[in-house]
């Protein structure tokens, strides 16, 4: 049976989410999972600055040191990317916090550390540092187990950091289905001349998606999450639900998904399975969009292959603040 099979028959079965339950994600059968592999995932329908700040205490113990703040920044007035004034609130309740991003492999202005720059200062990113971490370089970073990547190139400056916050605009996303935690830290995480070419080329063909593409990003996510270790969380907003990325700009399709709220976690593929979950839960006409762009470019395939590489849990607690 297939992922997308599995994952509609949950929800069939189980009539849409009860919150603040235990919940079991669209790859794993509930009867396969025991108590103690459970993630807890928290959640708030509060789509605000304050809402953001609560979540984060949930998960803030897990961060020390010099804290990346990893986040889309966005193409220029792109009208999807999380709000400044939020962002602007919560930063200082996170120890010695830099927003940390890598140029792009796509084109845009953001392609070379000057264009993007300027691309910060028109989306008003101007309140607090921006790291543009592979600005002088590449670092590599192993991927153990991986069977596409045995090494990725990030931005070289993301070794200066202790730990990670990962704050992610969930969307959908023209090549990944679906962008949450994960695809922020591989994609975004990964330097733009050499990283993000690792992770979307198979062999001769550059921009290759499909569930190859998808290995590749979670092999990718891999490396980053092995460096940090327990010293990352992840926080996923689920607002401005469009089909398409923020790094479609103004051109990004309009949402047809309704705003939902924020879900946190110290569990990445459990704060990814989440969204998912409460997506496929939405009645047809309201999830009916963005479950055909996660369904026809394999985007489920990120969830089961984080699975196999041992990279969080598919089944977990939803507590609701």
């Amino acid at each position: 049976m297939s992922a997308t099979e599995m994952t509609r028959r949950h929800f069939l079965k189980a009539g849409g989410l009860t919150l603040g339950a235990c919940m079991t994600g669209g790859i794993v059968p509930a009867a396969a999972a025991a108590a103690d592999t459970r993630a807890t995932v928290f959640f708030t329908r509060d789509l605000s600055a304050a809402g953001l700040c609560r979540i984060y205490e949930r998960i803030a113990h897990a961060l020390s040191g010099k804290v990346a703040v990893k986040l889309h920044t966005g193409e220029p007035k792109g009208p999807n990317i999380l709000p400044r004034d939020w962002v602007k609130t919560l930063l200082p309740h996170v120890p010695q916090p830099t927003i940390v991003e890598c140029n792009v492999l796509y084109p845009s202005p953001r392609q070379t550390t000057e264009g993007h720059r300027e691309t910060l200062r028109i989306n008003g990113w101007d309140f607090c540092p921006v790291d543009i971490m592979d600005a002088e370089g590449d670092a590599r970073l192993p991927v153990k187990g991986g069977k596409w990547l045995k090494e990725l190139a990030v931005g070289r400056h993301l070794l200066d950091y202790d730990s990670l916050l990962v704050l992610t605009h969930f969307k959908g996303h023209v090549m990944g289905g679906f962008g949450g935690s994960l695809k922020n830290i591989s994609i975004g995480c990964a330097s733009g001349k050499v990283g993000k070419e690792q992770l979307h080329r198979e062999g001769t063909q550059l921009w290759a998606g499909g569930p190859h593409f998808m290995e590749r990003m979670v092999e990718g996510g891999k490396a980053i999450a092995d460096h940090f270790g327990p010293r990352m969380a992840f926080i996923n907003v689920l607002r401005n639900l469009s089909v398409d990325c923020d790094c479609a700009g103004v051109g990004a399709a309009p949402a047809t998904a309704p705003d939902i709220g924020i879900l946190a976690s110290t569990d990445l593929l459990a704060v990814d399975q989440a969204p998912v979950d409460m997506v496929y839960a939405l009645p047809e006409a309201q999830r009916h969009d963005l479950v055909e762009r996660i369904e026809s470019r394999s985007g489920l395939r990120q969830l089961e292959y984080m699975r196999e590489l041992g990279m969080g849990h598919s089944t977990y607690e939803l507590v609701t603040i």
